[in-house]
């Protein structure tokens, strides 16, 4: 398996690349987030790799961070997901987004990707809960909430009352950021009774 490659950047045509190494040209695919950090044609070029082989075919996929190249992995084990699909979520949401969308499973920032419609958008909310734990610079609080510390004490008050992770965090998305605690938490049980 291919797990990086470091050479010379010879073409850029999105979303593909060409970099050569050793004498021999890789054509790589990129997420447009990595694809606008490239240096300069005739530059050397640094990439994080997945290598698929397949009956029409080999690919290679390239990332800017391990975390990028981490994330398409998760992506494309979900059934219906293909490589491409993967490469359009990471091209139109930066990691720490689609992180914060997961974790308040809000769909409305996936559906503005192209190609993804609702049902795609909530098997993925779905199926990526709990993968973004693991990676590192990824500060578990700003997955949870995306509050300050007051907004983690509301949540494990909520979570505390019964209340699963998903309504609590709906219920916390009108919330200030400086909101004390014990108004949060009233607030947001007032959201939950109109739910």
């Amino acid at each position: 398996m291919i797990g990086r490659i470091s050479g010379i950047l010879l073409e850029k045509k999105p979303p593909q690349i060409l970099v050569e190494t050793g004498g021999i040209g890789y054509e790589i695919d990129v997420p447009m987030s990595t694809f606008c950090d490239l240096p300069a044609c005739g530059e050397k070029v640094k990439l994080h790799t997945h290598f698929v082989v397949r009956e029409d075919g080999h690919f290679l996929y390239g990332f800017a961070t391990s975390e990028e190249r981490a994330v398409f992995r998760q992506l494309i084990r979900i059934s219906g997901i293909g490589a491409r699909m993967a490469l359009a979520v990471l091209s139109g949401l930066p990691i720490s987004e689609l992180a914060q969308a997961v974790a308040l499973q809000e769909t409305g920032r996936l559906v503005k990707i192209p190609g993804i419609g609702k049902k795609t958008a909530e098997r993925l909310l779905l199926e990526l809960r709990g993968k973004f734990d693991a990676l590192p610079g990824m500060p578990q609080q700003a997955l949870r909430s995306g509050a300050s510390a007051p907004g983690g004490d509301i949540l494990d008050a909520l979570l505390a009352l019964g209340y699963n992770e998903r309504e609590a965090l709906a219920a916390m998305k009108g919330l200030a950021d400086d909101v004390e605690v014990a108004e949060g938490i009233r607030l947001a049980l007032r959201q939950l009774a109109r739910a």
